[in-house]
């Protein structure tokens, strides 16, 4: 990600990421290049984690928060985002450039007469609840619908890879594919037809690995 970061113009934007991103060098090359972050922290980074879950845990009620609620198709979400940016206490702040937050984001849904919830935490180098809650919602949505999209296209909720890199690789290959079907003008064709058409046609597969006008 550091490299990536290298080719993009992210000044004055939020760069926002999973927690596999939650990592010194990529907080410190956000901030080198005039951006702010919002870092998913999970069990890669156990202290940062335990300390973010038992602050929150102890003091969620004295802490600045923003709520929002969406109604869609029956499901009613409701989320509370918390942010604390008195960090004189945090010990894990030490490293971590720009690191001005700690954030949490609880969940509830009700679905079916169902009710689920779930918590998550982050750092950020932002200093403004809605901001951080701004920020949160747009990486949810990305998520979202990429991953909706890598199910419906692509069945990677069903896939078997298990094995040592196995699961990353394949994801890497499925997102670098996704953007090259979307972006492949074959007319209103959805991505499963393409992908069949392309494993029908060697013209159609090298039309969307490099376009360039179809042989008629």
């Amino acid at each position: 990600m550091p490299e990536l970061l290298d080719l993009l113009d992210i000044k004055n934007c939020i760069v926002t990421a999973d927690a596999m991103s939650c990592q010194r060098a990529i907080a410190h090359k956000v901030r080198e290049k005039g951006a702010e972050y919002v870092l998913s922290v999970k069990e890669n980074q156990p202290n940062l984690l335990e300390s973010i879950r038992d602050y929150f845990s102890a003091f969620t009620h004295d802490c600045r928060f923003e709520q929002t609620v969406e109604k869609n198709h029956g499901r009613i979400e409701k989320r509370k985002y918390f942010l604390e940016t008195d960090l004189d206490w945090f010990e894990e702040r030490v490293g971590w450039n720009g690191l001005h937050g700690i954030g949490a984001v609880c969940s509830r849904v009700e679905e079916k007469g169902q009710t689920r919830t779930e918590t998550r935490y982050y750092i950020t180098s932002l200093r403004d609840v809605s901001s951080f809650a701004y920020a949160v919602r747009g990486h949810w949505g990305i998520e979202n619908n990429l991953h909706w999209c890598l199910d419906v296209a692509f069945g990677e909720d069903s896939s078997r890879a298990r094995k040592d890199n196995s699961p990353l690789n394949l994801n890497v290959l499925r997102k670098t594919a996704l953007p090259m079907l979307k972006n492949a003008d074959l007319g209103r064709m959805g991505l499963k037809k393409k992908m069949f058409r392309a494993a029908l046609s060697t013209d159609t597969l090298s039309f969307i690995l490099n376009p360039q006008p179809l042989k008629k």
